[in-house]
């Protein structure tokens, strides 16, 4: 790794943000202890709730784990609204959420790393597992878990923990188990925008030795985003769930249980707003057409239908754990599908450009671990197990011309190509960007791989404990293609016919000036006296070949497996983790870690999906090649992260904190980048991140709780050479601020004796780009900046009704989660607006 100064040129409030943390932490560390002893014994009783953790797959208290971890328990997930991982990012300042194209199109970053949406081939490398079951896809979600306990969120590599794609960080979901006593809730919420959701949870004992639980939810919601088209409002909410938990403890020391739950997501999402109108909006409203030009916080659209999303997830899962004495054996097994249907207006605009954008992706899931954990007193403790995963998905798309495309093309190529297809292409005119043409791909992948994992914790002394970990995976992937263009321009050779387009463009002009192309000494005599519209001409007719290149949207397809393309990738890799934790009193406990991290090859099922420049040769001497092919990549390889940590923790009776200071690498980190008409896959060759993340809990007084979270980055790709933007090595990567914070407060009292609450949080991110290119960037000339106040105020009744008024965003602060440069439309951009205001009122029986 290249060695460079943890310093942000011309950033100072990144550098002062750094120092303050760092030196609130040592402040803290070193004299706590003393405010602890000498705080008056009415102070005492202003107690924090301690918090335990599983994710390390032992239960911990979080100032005991020696991991930077952050936790968010059912009550602030209630008190807060947090109704799905999207709203997870406002308590969790190191993690984002970025919803995109579709419902179910999420990307999670931890620490400025992580991908894996809009593209099926492509796990993320933040791993999601809800009750220890891996969620290898992004559709996962919260609201369909009644009765939940608490989210942890564990920042850097955990591959020695998890058996599957953890290179970047894990999401655990944990729920509470079904209980031997009766007790549930209901609850009904209302909110803007015609919003109404319902939720209701039941547990209790079916014999002495089994108990169950049942929860489902429903959430609706009209579209907050007005389509002036042809389309219904979009942006809608349309989902409903339902949950299952059946545990049976026979005996003391086995413990059974089942989970089953479905869920459905029928939506009008995700609306995509004209950010930048580049030079062919003027073409959309010539063919009668509309868009929202550069107003994309008027939440208004113009589409000519609405974008279709159907999503079905379904699971079951069985753990058992027996206490065989000296250690406890555990077992998680898991079938689970997903299914995903789309039909998008991808174009964006109320021109029939594309007729149909259609995803249908079916993928089957069955994972199986069994690990060994010690039960032991002494100075060694251990867990061991093995993962074994087994993946199929299947991918059926198309994108089809609509009835306005030839008028497109026609305007945008000021009718050069109309006139060009008889004369140079000897086919009638009319007969390209037909409705109708376009592609329709076939992708499919079977994965399998298998996890050794495994960690040893040695007290060296009382105080001071080290851990060992290890992991060792092996993933093989088989992929293939069966993918059709019919968009016949896209398979001329435009290259042997340039020089008769440039012949006949300039004969063209020509004709268009009075003057017969056929007559040189005409042409002679134009040229000596209309010398700027003859080099005009001669610009123009040179330049055509290359612009009626920018028209070849969808060439020809080389599928694979073939001759010299295997569609297979097998990897295999060792991770370890090294750490030394030392509990320097019995409140502050400060540890250092280094970790490695791994995920495998991802394979870019997508029309993008191209030979590399080595099989591109080989191709070529097999004969091959199709028209217009280039190169790019099948894959991505490998990722392999690693990261040196120190933190110290401390925990008072009315103050905690938690300080991690991390350097953070990973090398071929796997970059997915939207071109346009598709997603370009490629290996970065190195991108690291130093930082400092800080989070910290005060009872300021018996009624008053603060929190306070904050992620301070330094992030750059130390070599990132073949790109999709170029070689951008050194450049810090698009989308990543360099501070983020969540701040909190809330109060508790009393009125007539009622619990009251009132809660206040403000979260805030630095400026960061939407484009890694340069060109892109420019065109957009702004940059992303977030600061979003929620609030909430509730109270509960002696018998368990509860009301909560709460609102989010309430100050409607405005900003694009994610841009894209648009569908076909050079030079424009378009971009997902943010969530205007909400609120709403919960009423919640609890019984």
């Amino acid at each position: 790794m290249k060695s460079r100064k943890f310093v942000v040129s011309g950033a100072p409030k990144f550098k002062s943000a750094l120092t303050l943390s760092a030196g609130f932490a040592a402040f803290a560390a070193l004299s706590m202890p003393a405010i602890a002893q000498d705080a008056p014994e009415e102070e005492e009783s202003r107690t924090l709730q301690t918090v335990t953790i599983t994710a390390t797959k032992r239960e911990q208290t979080l100032q005991d784990v020696p991991v930077a971890v952050s936790v968010v328990d059912e009550s602030v997930i209630e008190k807060a609204e947090i109704v799905d991982l999207g709203d997870l990012q406002s308590v969790v300042p190191s993690l984002r959420v970025s919803q995109q194209q579709s419902s179910s199109n999420t990307n999670f970053i931890i620490r400025g790393f992580g991908n894996g949406a809009n593209n099926a081939g492509i796990e993320p490398s933040v791993g999601v597992f809800v009750d220890g079951v891996y969620r290898s896809r992004s559709t996962s979600q919260i609201s369909d878990l009644p009765n939940l306990q608490h989210v942890e969120v564990l920042r850097g590599p955990q591959s020695t923990l998890f058996g599957k794609n953890a290179s970047a960080g894990v999401i655990s979901i944990v729920t509470q188990k079904p209980q031997f006593e009766w007790g549930g809730n209901v609850e009904g919420t209302v909110s803007n925008y015609n919003g109404y959701r319902a939720g209701a949870f039941v547990t209790g004992p079916l014999s002495d030795t089994v108990a169950f639980s049942l929860g489902g939810n429903f959430n609706t919601r009209d579209g907050y985003v007005e389509d002036l088209g042809d389309g219904p409002d979009t942006n809608e909410r349309n989902r409903w769930g339902i949950r299952g938990d059946l545990l049976w403890e026979p005996s003391d020391d086995l413990s059974f249980r089942v989970i089953a739950d479905y869920d459905e997501i029928d939506e009008i999402c995700c609306a995509a707003a004209n950010v930048v109108n580049g030079p062919t909006g003027a073409a959309i409203l010539a063919l009668g057409g509309n868009l929202v030009a550069e107003d994309p916080f008027s939440y208004e659209v113009a589409y000519n239908f609405g974008s279709e999303n159907l999503i079905k997830n379904s699971g079951i899962s069985l753990q058992g754990d027996y206490d065989a004495g000296a250690f406890t054996v555990t077992s998680i097994t898991s079938y689970r599908t997903s299914d995903l249907s789309t039909n998008q207006d991808s174009d964006f605009t109320s021109a029939d450009l594309l007729g149909r954008k259609s995803d249908d992706v079916e993928i089957e899931t069955f994972t199986q671990e069994v690990r060994l954990t010690s039960n032991g007193s002494g100075p060694l403790s251990w867990m061991i197990g093995g993962f074994y995963f087994d993946e199929t998905v299947d991918i059926e798309n198309q994108l089809l011309y609509g009835s306005d495309i030839r008028g497109y093309i026609d305007i945008l190529s000021s009718g050069l190509l109309s006139s060009l297809e008889p004369v140079v292409f000897g086919v009638p005119t009319g007969t390209f960007f037909q409705p109708g043409q376009g592609f329709t791909e076939f992708y499919g992948q079977d994965d399998t791989s298998a996890s050794l994992f495994g960690t040893i914790d040695y007290e060296v002394t009382d105080r001071l404990t080290a851990t060992f970990g290890l992991n060792y995976t092996q993933v093989n992937k088989n992929a293939f293609s069966n993918a059709v263009s019919t968009d016949t321009f896209a398979a001329v050779d435009l290259n042997t016919a340039a020089p008769f387009i440039t012949q006949a463009t300039a004969g063209g002009l020509l004709l268009q000036a009075g003057v017969n192309p056929t007559d040189p000494a005409a042409v002679a005599a134009f040229a000596t006296a209309f010398p700027t519209e003859f080099a005009t001409i001669q610009a123009t007719a040179a330049g055509a070949p290359g612009a009626l290149q920018q028209l070849q949207f969808l060439p020809p397809f080389l599928n694979f497996p073939n001759a010299v393309e295997s569609g297979s990738t097998d990897d295999e890799d060792t991770s370890v983790t090294f750490r030394l934790a030392y509990d320097v009193t019995d409140s502050v406990n400060v540890y250092g870690s280094y970790a490695t991290g791994f995920k495998a090859s991802s394979w870019n099922l997508s029309r993008d999906s191209r030979p590399t420049p080595a099989d591109y040769a080989l191709l070529a001497q097999g004969g091959l090649l199709l028209p217009n092919l280039t190169t790019g990549t099948r894959f991505a390889g490998p990722e392999e992260s690693k990261v040196f940590e120190l933190g110290v923790k401390g925990a008072y009776s009315d103050f905690a904190f938690n300080v991690a200071i991390f350097d953070q690498t990973i090398e071929g980190f796997q970059s997915n980048v939207f071109t346009g008409t598709g997603f370009a896959l490629a290996n970065a060759g190195e991108q690291s991140t130093q930082g400092l993340e800080l989070d910290a809990q005060w009872n300021a007084t018996d009624n008053l709780l603060l929190s306070f979270a904050g992620t301070f980055l330094d992030p750059v790709y130390d070599s990132f050479e073949e790109s999709a933007s170029g070689d951008i090595s050194g450049q810090k990567p698009y989308g990543i601020p360099e501070v983020s914070t969540s701040t909190a407060a809330t109060y508790t009292f009393n009125v007539k004796n009622y619990d009251a609450f009132i809660r206040g949080d403000w979260q805030y991110e630095s400026e960061s780009d939407y484009f890694d290119e340069p060109a892109n960037q420019a065109l957009i000339n702004d940059q992303k900046k977030v600061s979003t106040f929620n609030a909430s105020a509730g109270l509960t009744t002696e018998s368990g009704l509860s009301f909560t008024l709460w609102g989010r965003n309430i100050f409607n602060d405005e900003y694009i989660t994610v841009a894209f440069p648009a569908v076909a439309q050079d030079g424009s951009i378009s971009g997902y607006p943010n969530q205007p205001a909400t609120y709403g009122l919960t009423v919640r029986k609890t019984f």
